[in-house]
């Protein structure tokens, strides 16, 4: 939900998934928070930028609560 903040556990998915999220700075250890999250899609701010992903995509990111 908008506004709920943790940090990426986990990336699963096929070798090129993963690669293309560690490309964006998306890996295990970085602090995410929830900036949007409505029909399907989600935007998560991370190291001051903003990263848009689809429902699918998302569920591939397993992230703990802070």
């Amino acid at each position: 939900k908008k506004g709920e903040k943790g940090r990426v556990s986990a990336i699963h998915g096929n070798d090129d998934v993963r690669h293309r999220l560690q490309e964006l700075g998306l890996v295990e250890g970085v602090e995410v928070e929830v900036i949007l999250s409505q029909a399907g899609k989600i935007i998560l701010g991370f190291y001051g930028t903003r990263l848009a992903l689809d429902a699918t995509l998302a569920s591939r990111i397993l992230v703990e609560a802070l």
